[in-house]
């Protein structure tokens, strides 16, 4: 149990294997989700309230200064267009929801010099007042909370102040603020909705963090079961096997067939003391390709290998082993129970195994083994039978792997060993 003693004495685990989680249905609700949704509703916002004060813009064109005029019009109304543009792509958000809010600003200390003949606004409000709730928003998706609630106040009050001027109106300062104080709660609404949909993120960002802390934790404390199962395949596998062979041993080619495979149970033993639940290292497929191979070649029959695409594929090292010992195991119970006699007792007939070793498109691996044996019944597999569910099926389940098995009486078994599950994603360690 050296293996899971390690993983005790490095402390708590923070991080749990991301293919178990997902195939396991847990999703990340995260503060970046709500900040894109915040963002492309002020998008839509802008575009909205931008389109219906064009009009309005048009029609007070021609009393306005034309170069003062189409540097407030270009800074506004391309701020809204590009804030539009990045919130579709989820791209330079702050940074043009920013330009918007200064812009904004901006153009309304710049008014006074826009206006050419004042006389239109005593009848009508400048069309910057359209865009007011619009800036406002644009400066709580941009800004901290302190920032916005600050510009929220500032700009409606200079506003309202402009109202007061001829260039302005020279509304009453009753008017006037009125106007202001409207737009300020209508900018207050628009940041408290967006400080509270943020706020609430936060806390289910923190309380997904404490849930996936005690799911680590159940990991951590199930891997030691994991080893337990580990060393029941091992022992099953290699260390059962060699004895049996060890106590049939009549001829010096059986007691050499019986040390070798004492040498490999030894090995494999090692080997998975060495791996770590929870190692992050990544090895390359053709470690795993390697190991087959040299697997295969002590087999007494032979078996047709098959490697397609693995070139720079990586795995993780407890797949990488989980893998292996499946895939030999396999081999193993198609040496043992594939037969090889007719239903003619004096007729014998050949058997072909196979291997598999490929690259999934959808990432990952695929491991199948196959033979032309006698096969059997699935449907009526005892539960008993460890080489097949411990040492095969729950080998590769426990790294989140998933595997089948195909088999009918007289038309042979395969075994099919994938990683990761189809429901999970491949890490970006284990990424090509």
């Amino acid at each position: 149990m050296a293996a899971a003693d390690a993983v005790a004495a490095e402390g708590d685990i923070t991080r749990p294997a991301p293919p178990l989680m997902r195939a396991n249905g847990i999703k990340a609700v995260s503060a970046a989700k709500i900040e894109t949704i915040v963002a492309r509703a002020v998008g839509v916002l802008g575009v909205v309230f931008g389109l219906q004060s064009v009009p309005i813009m048009y029609g007070q064109l021609p009393d306005l200064d034309p170069v003062w005029a189409g540097a407030v019009n270009i800074a506004i109304f391309g701020g809204l267009i590009l804030v539009a543009i990045a919130t579709l792509f989820n791209r330079f958000v702050r940074l043009t929801t920013s330009w918007v809010a200064f812009a904004y600003l901006l153009g309304l200390l710049v008014w006074p010099l826009t206006v050419v003949d004042a006389a239109i606004f005593t009848d009508q409000k400048p069309w910057l007042w359209f865009l007011c709730t619009v800036a406002t928003a644009c400066a709580a998706v941009a800004f901290p909370v302190g920032w916005a609630a600050a510009y929220t106040l500032l700009v409606p009050i200079v506003y309202g102040a402009l109202r007061t001027f001829p260039s302005g109106g020279n509304v009453d300062t009753a008017l006037a603020a009125l106007d202001a104080v409207y737009a300020i709660m209508l900018g207050l609404v628009v940041l408290i909705i967006i400080t509270m949909l943020r706020q609430a993120a936060a806390a289910v960002d923190l309380a997904q963090a404490a849930a996936l802390s005690t799911y680590t934790t159940a990991v951590r404390q199930h891997a030691t079961e994991l080893e337990r199962i580990e060393v029941d395949a091992i022992v099953h596998d290699s260390v059962l096997t060699t004895l049996l062979s060890a106590a049939n041993a009549r001829t010096p080619a059986d007691e050499a067939l019986a040390a070798s495979m004492a040498t490999e149970a030894i090995a494999r033993l090692d080997a998975a003391g060495a791996v770590i639940p929870g190692d992050d290292r990544v090895v390359p497929v053709e470690q795993l390709e390697r190991r087959l191979r040299a697997a295969i070649a002590a087999f007494s029959a032979p078996v047709s290998v098959s490697v397609r695409h693995t070139q720079g594929l990586r795995l993780p090292a407890q797949v990488t082993e989980a893998l292996y010992s499946a895939a030999v195991q396999a081999l193993v119970n198609s040496m043992q129970h594939a037969g090889g006699a007719s239903t003619e007792p004096a007729v014998w007939r050949p058997i072909r195994r196979s291997l598999s070793l490929a690259a999934r498109e959808s990432g990952g691996v695929r491991l199948e083994i196959a033979d032309t044996g006698v096969g059997f019944d699935v449907e009526k597999m005892p539960s008993a039978r460890i080489g097949l569910r411990v040492s095969i099926l729950e080998r590769i389940a426990a790294v989140g792997g998933e595997s089948s098995v195909r088999s009918a009486p007289g038309a042979g078994t395969t075994i099919v060993l994938e990683w990761p599950a189809e429901n999970a994603v491949v890490e970006q360690g284990a990424e090509a």
